[in-house]
């Protein structure tokens, strides 16, 4: 990779770092597997939980460095021509008709200026080829299927593309690849073996203080505690359709500061687990199990 990235990342202290200025906070593992996969030019695949953060790392990163974030969003049935380019053909069309106007047209010049670059339509993948340096997101890549991860080896593997009417397109500079996964079904091992590989587990009682404090610094330190104290109770003892992830958390502080509480209690937090849980069925057991916390 380049000088720009390893420069800027050339350690893990650095990676941690440069992820803390944007209010990222790492672990000692994950600063270092990203200054890794920097230095070793390597994509970055992490899988967990929704909620751990992996999203916001490639937000955090392409923050910190100051270079484009370039997100491609996985799901059942992404094809290729929605990740690298498409052509306009209504401008197409237009262009057609305003040389059929114009008179005198050569059939072959008519055509060949169809496929300029004016009608070319950037997907996220080509886009990120031509404007690096950028970090390159492929999100919940475990949503698409197995000749989109085909695809993919292949250009994690050459940075580069080919358009037949417009030739190869090769990244002056191969863009950061952050990879995520939610692990709804297995990302093949041929894929794995390209990326350098990290579990995200939710942060520890700690680096979520720290995170809400660092990001909603309207918070006072008892209550940041409080909430992630109860957050991290909750998921590791209540069997919940969709465990509070880091956004809850913060968001849940929010809101129990606006109302004036200095630390999660039964009155404030029967009124605010709107802003912390998403499923009716999460709400009651969540509800009960804060009573029981709260009432030791």
């Amino acid at each position: 990779m380049s000088a720009s990235y390893a420069d800027r990342l050339g350690s893990a202290d650095a990676v941690a770092e440069t992820l803390a200025a944007t209010g990222y906070l790492t672990d000692e593992a994950l600063a270092t597997t990203v200054f890794l996969a920097a230095a070793m030019q390597r994509p970055l695949l992490l899988e967990g939980e929704p909620g751990t953060g992996k999203t916001a790392l490639a937000e955090a990163l392409a923050e910190g460095l100051d270079v484009p974030l370039v997100r491609l969003q996985c799901y059942e049935g992404i094809d290729v021509e929605q990740t690298l380019y498409d052509w306009d053909f209504a401008r197409q069309v237009l262009h057609l008709r305003a040389l059929e106007a114009a008179g005198d047209v050569d059939v072959a010049t008519a055509e060949k200026s169809l496929y300029d670059e004016r009608f070319l339509l950037e997907r996220p993948v080509l886009r990120a080829l031509r404007r690096a340096p950028a970090v390159l997101l492929v999100d919940e890549v475990d949503r698409a299927d197995d000749a989109f991860e085909a695809f993919l080896l292949e250009t994690l593997s050459t940075w580069s593309v080919t358009i037949p009417e417009l030739g190869t397109v090769t990244a002056a500079e191969p863009p950061l690849v952050v990879l995520t996964s939610n692990r709804t079904r297995d990302v093949h091992d041929a894929l794995k073996r390209r990326c350098l590989y990290l579990w995200v587990d939710h942060p520890g009682l700690e680096r979520e203080v720290g995170i809400i404090t660092g990001r909603a610094p309207e918070v006072p330190e008892t209550l940041a505690r409080s909430c992630a104290a109860v957050v991290a109770e909750l998921r590791r003892s209540v069997d919940l359709v969709k465990p509070p992830g880091v956004a809850e958390t913060l968001d849940w502080a929010r809101a129990l500061q606006r109302l004036g509480a200095t630390e999660v209690d039964l009155a404030s937090a029967a009124v605010t687990l709107g802003a912390l849980v998403k499923y009716r069925e999460d709400t009651e057991r969540v509800a009960h199990a804060v009573d029981r916390m709260l009432a030791r």
